[in-house]
């Protein structure tokens, strides 16, 4: 086990709870740890990029496609979504307190090294393809997590 090597598992697409994964991923990897971020089901959301699309779905994947939110602009609240007005409100507040927004967390993360890694089981489940994540993005699955926290002194779930 390394006292300097960090995991986690971003399980929910619910933008605070991602941007709590990604504040602390961030801040341990400012510290000199290095992190895994591994990303499943519903966290699989958080790296779709809006301007992809992945050729050869089924009509049930373009469909599961279509019900979940793609990419960190459309992801909701956990807490007093409202609608989709909740988060506007939030990314405002974020704003105006020169909180770093979710895109650029993102960005900060890959730049610090995190390593970020989706799960290939849920992929194939929820008609996620590849070409649709953001750059950067290693696939893999639960052996590779398990191979990462196995080394890793902390490992959280969010």
């Amino acid at each position: 086990m390394r006292e300097d090597k960090k995991t986690i598992i971003v399980f929910s697409n619910d933008m605070d709870k991602v941007m709590a994964a990604f504040v602390i991923a961030t801040g341990a990897a400012a510290m000199g740890d290095e992190v895994t971020m591994f990303f499943t089901f519903w966290g699989l959301n958080v790296l779709r990029d809006a301007k992809k699309k992945a050729q050869g779905k089924s009509f049930l994947e373009k469909m599961f496609g279509a019900m979940m939110p793609k990419g960190v602009e459309k992801l909701p609240l956990s807490k007093m979504n409202f609608l989709g007005i909740g988060p506007k409100l939030m990314k405002y507040m974020m704003r105006k307190k020169n909180v770093m927004m979710l895109p650029e967390m993102i960005k900060q993360a890959q730049e610090l090294g995190i390593k970020m890694v989706a799960c290939s089981m849920s992929m194939d489940v929820m008609g996620i393809k590849k070409e649709e994540l953001i750059d950067g993005v290693e696939i893999g699955g639960v052996a590779t997590y398990l191979g990462e926290a196995s080394e890793a002194g902390v490992n959280l779930f969010i």
